[in-house]
């Protein structure tokens, strides 16, 4: 915010927790909204503003989707992303059959951060998997070589940061910077021209030599990106100044992204 504010950018914080809002006053008065929290009534405040022709960073639909891990991951594989074998359930007994052919990674179809998602290796792990009113979503387990390895889009940008998951330190957060190799960048920007966004944070992990995307975000903390401030100042910026002129706030640039 202090770096769009020194480039002579008027930035306004909408928070929508504790307060009174009539619905009747939301109306856009902005060139471009930042959509930073994904859930409560920041995500249905940014829902009726879409319903006021609002430009969002990212975009209602796009988020809204992305939260969805069912509908994410059914995008990404159509798209042709490497994805982990899915399964969707309400009730997590429905996944014992899949323990005959190995382990498998159970997470609630909305969870974030990491939250609800279990290595299950037997049918007492599966019991003891918290039960929730929300639907699951299952998928086979490749065992990781390494740390999880996480590339985050800004505009034509990709950046790598290897990460221990979970991390638990704020060391193991920002993890360890790393250049992506080709193969890595190109899956990167698959996912991103799915949902037509070129910022965002796509989750990968490698297992006996295969790349499989396990989770896409729309506007990580971006932790461990070298100045990373600075690089989403810009690209607040030049969306902004996209919106204001009627055109899409995303650079669309994907062919041409560099490290």
């Amino acid at each position: 915010m202090r770096a769009l504010a020194d480039a002579g950018v008027v930035v306004d914080v909408i928070a929508g927790k504790g307060r009174l809002i009539d619905l009747r006053t939301v109306r856009r008065e902005h060139d471009l909204y930042v959509l930073k929290q994904i859930s409560g009534v920041s995500l249905s405040m940014a829902g009726a503003l879409h319903a006021e022709g609002a430009a969002i960073v990212n975009s209602y639909p796009v988020t809204m989707a992305l939260r969805d891990k069912v509908v994410a991951a059914r995008i990404l594989a159509g798209a042709g992303v490497p994805v982990p074998t899915t399964y969707v359930v309400s009730h997590t007994e429905l996944l014992k059959p899949l323990l005959d052919q190995g382990p498998i990674v159970v997470k609630l179809y909305d969870g974030t951060g990491g939250y609800g998602v279990c290595v299950v290796r037997t049918e007492g792990e599966l019991a003891a998997v918290p039960v929730d009113k929300r639907h699951f979503l299952a998928q086979r387990y490749h065992p990781p070589q390494g740390r999880d390895l996480k590339i985050y889009v800004i505009g034509d940008r990709l950046f790598g940061v290897k990460k221990k998951f979970p991390a638990r330190t704020e060391e193991e957060k920002h993890g360890e910077p790393f250049t992506p190799t080709p193969e890595q960048c190109n899956i990167a920007l698959r996912c991103g021209r799915a949902f037509g966004i070129d910022l965002y944070g796509v989750d990968f992990i490698e297992s006996e030599g295969q790349l499989y995307v396990v989770d896409m975000a729309s506007i990580p903390g971006f932790k461990g990106v070298p100045d990373a401030p600075a690089h989403l100042a810009r690209y607040f910026h030049a969306a902004a100044e996209r919106a204001a002129q009627g055109d899409s706030p995303a650079s669309l640039s994907l062919a041409e992204a560099r490290l």
